[in-house]
């Protein structure tokens, strides 16, 4: 399994490589119609991420977001390859990380969002998510998941990079939804 998800990653980071996304759009509105309905209009903590190799661009999700007084949140690597949420507000200077990613100061304070937003290389139509193969997510979900029971986890992504049946093992976290420029692929949990 381990080479064929290493086969799925290269494929389908190459196909986000090659594709025209610029002209894909993306309604985020129904992002802010599905909070309405799942948290009620709680000014909830949005746990989001910085684009990078050609993920969906959610920086204008995030500004509105900033705009309505949502708090946010980007992820943070840390020591022994642990992830965590820190707060972040729109144009704050953020440092690279040995990824290559985006991300704020790791003395900023810590944060449990309410609804994540992940990217990811591919999915299926049950949600299962293929990531970048270092397990930050999957690790960082299911602890959220045992200490916060009302969080969500959406994966952002193109509709081309769904696949038939992504190959997963006991790490791997089932996300809750997956939303694309065609909207979201289950109804609304």
């Amino acid at each position: 399994m381990p080479t064929l998800k290493k086969s799925l990653r290269n494929k389908f980071i190459k196909k986000r490589q090659t594709k025209n996304t610029k002209k894909i759009n993306f309604r985020f509105s129904e992002l802010f119609n599905f909070i309405k309905y799942k948290f009620d209009k709680k000014k909830i903590v949005i746990g989001g991420y910085y684009p990078s190799d050609f993920e969906v661009n959610i920086m204008s999700f995030l500004k509105e977001a900033s705009d309505k007084d949502y708090k946010l949140s980007l992820p943070v690597i840390e020591k022994k390859n642990l992830m965590n949420f820190k707060l972040w507000k729109l144009h704050e200077v953020l440092k690279v990380n040995k990824y290559g990613i985006p991300e704020p100061d790791l003395f900023k304070k810590k944060m449990v969002p309410d609804l994540i937003l992940v990217p990811l290389v591919a999915f299926d139509k049950n949600c299962n998510r293929l990531g970048y193969g270092a397990g930050f997510y999957d690790r960082y979900l299911k602890k959220i998941f045992r200490i916060k029971k009302n969080f969500s986890c959406i994966g952002i992504a193109y509709n081309f990079q769904r696949y038939n049946k992504i190959p997963i093992n006991r790490f791997d976290y089932k996300l809750d939804n997956i939303f694309t420029e065609k909207g979201f692929l289950n109804s609304l949990k």
